[in-house]
């Protein structure tokens, strides 16, 4: 996509067409432009980036385009970002390493997707219904941006559960903040690999457009030197 159509939205017969640059970078196996891990379709305008944890054998988990779709027709500009390693959970924080047994896949998150990640209004987090496995990715992925985040998931978890693992929620203060972005809004009850229902859809559109009228930033700030100091980003001064 030109950089001069970045920004640009056309209208047509009273509708607004969305620009989207469908994917950063090919994907896998036959149909390769479907999304696969570590892939980014990016809006023309960047108010929304939905997560993505972890790619089917052929496509994204399925809620996550019905969401997207439906946020789209309600005319709010949505990227997708599915995650280089986004099943599981981060190992650290499990008290075990990369080769712990009886935990399955690792999760992680690279300091190029925080980037990607920071340079939008707001992130839509696309979880499962494992209360630990929304509470530690969560945590790790606002960890190292300050960026409102609505979370979207099947388990009916609340801001207390949040606020318990130090994670920063717009309701429940935390006693000791470990995170630099914000949970400011839940919706429960939407099924991985199920169709998502309109209500739930509603749902979400009415909290994302709330929250993208309050003047949020359209760039956040990236703790680089967590980044540096995690071993996700090199120095400066290093080669």
């Amino acid at each position: 996509m030109a950089d001069h159509t970045r920004d640009k939205i056309i209208n047509m017969f009273g509708r607004d067409t969305q620009l989207v640059d469908c994917r950063e970078a090919m994907g896998l196996g036959r149909g390769g432009g479907l999304a696969q891990r570590g892939t980014l379709s990016e809006a023309a305008r960047p108010d929304v980036v939905a997560i993505a944890m972890t790619p089917g054998r052929r496509h994204i988990t399925k809620p996550v385009c019905e969401i997207t779709q439906g946020l789209r027709r309600e005319g709010i500009q949505v990227s997708v970002l599915v995650l280089e390693a986004g099943a599981g959970i981060p190992m650290d924080d499990v008290g075990g390493t990369g080769r712990s047994k009886g935990y399955g896949a690792s999760f992680g998150i690279t300091a190029k997707e925080i980037e990607q990640i920071a340079r939008h209004k707001l992130v839509l987090l696309h979880m499962g219904n494992v209360n630990t496995h929304i509470i530690l990715k969560t945590k790790r992925i606002l960890k190292y941006v300050n960026i409102p985040a609505v979370i979207a998931c099947e388990y009916p978890i609340d801001f207390e559960d949040f606020a318990k693992d130090g994670i920063r929620t717009k309701y429940v203060k935390p006693k000791n903040p470990e995170t630099e972005g914000t949970v400011v809004a839940i919706v429960s009850g939407i099924t991985r690999g199920e169709t998502c229902s309109r209500i739930k859809l509603n749902e979400l559109a009415k909290e994302i457009r709330y929250v993208l009228s309050q003047r949020t930033e359209s760039v956040h700030a990236v703790r680089s030197d967590l980044l540096i100091s995690e071993g996700l980003m090199a120095s400066e001064g290093s080669e």
